[in-house]
């Protein structure tokens, strides 16, 4: 899942519950359940692109955010399982090794999947879109 669905979806937990530490606990959890549903990734090597998603993630958060402490707070923690992939990537392979063995090899279980590319990108699309409108409510 590309880094600004993982940012909505936490923007729009931080929004929809009242209870700060279960927003937080919610947007973590958040980012599992959407790299279980079949997506489309960008290459991770091309860091321009990384670099562009999650800005843009940023910018429409700061436009649309109500309360942004609890909203970057949901939004940190909802990149945190990235963030271990990404120690992982630079320890070699070495540190993070339990984490990515749940992250990318058993939650990411569609990867290998034949699904076109058009479901992989709508998934993203609509859940981009459900929380952009619960952020706008």
């Amino acid at each position: 899942m590309i880094l600004i669905t993982h940012m909505l979806l936490a923007a729009a937990t931080a929004k929809l519950i009242e209870n700060p530490i279960l927003a937080i606990i919610l947007a973590f959890l958040s980012h599992y359940l959407l790299d279980f549903i079949p997506h489309a990734e960008y290459n991770h090597k091309k860091i321009k692109y990384i670099f562009i998603d999650f800005v843009l993630g940023l910018i429409i958060i700061f436009i649309l955010a109500k309360n942004p402490f609890i909203t970057y707070a949901c939004m940190f923690f909802a990149l945190i399982p990235d963030g271990f992939t990404l120690l992982d990537i630079i320890s070699n392979r070495k540190n993070f090794v339990w984490h990515d063995n749940f992250h990318r090899r058993k939650l990411h279980f569609f990867k290998h999947k034949k699904i076109s590319n058009f479901w992989r990108i709508f998934s993203q699309v609509l859940i981009g879109f459900f929380s952009i409108i619960a952020l706008l409510l």
